[in-house]
């Protein structure tokens, strides 16, 4: 959707472009100046609007980013968490006795 109101933008700025040039070399009525001059109002009212969409789609962009890394650190603590815990809950030798197991879910609680 960007890349496409990028490309129009583009298209409306060679046309400007081109219109300059064209009206550089040539005389104009004065009817056809006061046409001209509506139609670029029309153009900067379109590209006005077009930059007012991009501002609203960038806002709505960069709140699910923000989101999303909210997101990130809570999951990044929950595993860190689990890794922990995991670690606690290995046996320190080949075989664990039961009081010793039972010590360490206290520990845990």
């Amino acid at each position: 959707e960007l890349e496409n109101q990028l490309t129009a933008k583009s298209k409306t700025l060679e046309e400007l472009k081109q219109s300059l040039a064209s009206n550089g070399s040539a005389e104009q009525t004065p009817e056809a100046q006061s046409l001209r001059i509506a139609e670029l109002c029309e153009m900067k009212d379109s590209i006005v609007n077009q930059v007012a969409q991009l501002k609203a789609s960038m806002e709505s962009i960069l709140e699910q980013w923000r989101a999303y890394d909210e997101i990130y650190a809570e999951v990044s603590l929950m595993t860190t968490r689990y890794l922990y815990c995991i670690d606690q809950c290995k046996p320190s030798g080949e075989e664990a006795s039961l009081e010793a197991l039972k010590k360490q879910v206290k520990t845990l609680q």
